[in-house]
């Protein structure tokens, strides 16, 4: 099987993240005669620095026309004044348009190793946890009406939440439709005791699950999920919700992971192309120095095997390798425990490959 991947390594760690999934990859398909294709774009602090924004027409189209794009990391301090729509971060939402990316899949593990990095207590995760936290991406605070204006001398600024019932629908359908392939369980998260647009949110995912009379459905709202997150994260298994509130709780939910390195994501529409990316960040701090926990973006890879070309079994083989590499008690400063021993970013994705 030949397929097109678009790479956009992007800043800081970026690059030294995805040429450890490249690795990956490359292993993947030795293994099974596959042949992917890497086309290189920029996005982000690099294209401004090239093109003077963050994400070009033409490196739009190149991504449009392949089969997946796999992300590394975009953003930096050094770009951090520039106006809001010159920000490398405007490229992140304007390529997730422009490919009509609208949900966010956002896996939150517990690794059975890894148990000693998680900052919860023991007793709160004897059992672990396993989540999906759904992200609605093309909608809310982040794309609604925004301005900043002074009114009577004062400065005064305002950003709109706006959502319809079709982008409420498509993304609850998503949902709904992953938690009947787990555990039938789907926590709904608004804030509907005082938001309209939430209330709507909260009618429309009501209305689509007649449609799923199997899937048990909670509703629940933002702060209370914020704080059962921490409480009790074992209750949930697949969890839906609008751009902002997906935006805090899904880094909310990284961090009892034991490390954001260890947080991936899919970023999915109508059509099997989509946008694979660790939830972390640039890390400018510790970049080009083969710190960085390369294992996100390479579950990521695996997720890109899985919803994009439906490969399950060579995913797989990537999540079994990452499971061997824990249990032998291989980890990356951010994941370090006693015990253990420390490996870089290079060394770890040379590690995966060889368990692959």
């Amino acid at each position: 099987m030949e397929k097109n991947i678009v790479l956009i390594k992007g800043d800081g760690i970026g690059p030294e993240i995805v040429e450890q999934a490249i690795l990956v990859l490359d292993r993947i398909s030795e293994k099974y005669s596959h042949k992917f294709n890497y086309t290189d774009v920029l996005m982000g602090g690099v294209s401004i620095d090239t093109h003077g924004v963050p994400l070009t027409e033409d490196a739009l189209e190149t991504a449009k026309n392949s089969d997946a794009v796999l992300l590394g990391a975009v953003g930096g301090p050094k770009w951090e004044t520039l106006p809001g729509h010159l920000r490398p971060e405007a490229g992140l939402l304007a390529i997730r348009k422009g490919l009509g990316l609208f949900a966010n899949v956002r896996p939150a593990v517990l690794y059975p190793q890894l148990k000693d990095a998680c900052p919860l207590r023991e007793d709160i995760i004897a059992d672990g946890f396993d989540i999906i936290i759904m992200r609605e991406l093309t909608g809310g605070l982040y794309f609604g009406e925004r301005n900043t204006e002074t009114i009577d001398g004062v400065r005064t600024a305002y950003d709109t939440c706006v959502y319809n019932e079709n982008e409420i629908r498509r993304i609850a359908v998503s949902a709904f439709e992953i938690a009947m392939k787990r555990t039938k369980k789907l926590t709904n998260v608004d804030k509907a005791n005082v938001l309209d647009s939430s209330r709507l949110w909260r009618e429309v995912v009501h209305e689509v699950a007649k449609d799923y009379p199997e899937v048990e459905v909670i509703d629940m709202l933002v702060d209370n999920a914020a704080m059962q997150l921490v409480r009790n994260p074992a209750q949930f298994d697949v969890m839906v919700m609008e751009n902002m509130f997906g935006d805090i709780l899904s880094d909310e939910a990284s961090m009892i992971t034991g490390s954001i390195g260890m947080l991936s994501s899919a970023s999915l529409g109508d059509t099997k192309l989509g946008l694979y990316e660790p939830s972390h960040g640039s890390a400018p701090d510790i970049a080009g120095q083969d710190k960085a926990n390369p294992l996100a973006t390479i579950i990521s890879t695996a997720m890109m095997l899985r919803y994009s070309f439906d490969m399950e079994d060579e995913a797989r083989d990537i999540e079994n390798a990452i499971d061997k590499v824990l249990t032998q008690g291989y980890r990356t400063v951010d994941i370090m425990s006693d015990g253990c021993t420390l490996v870089s970013c290079s060394q770890m994705g040379r590690k995966i490959v060889e368990n692959i």
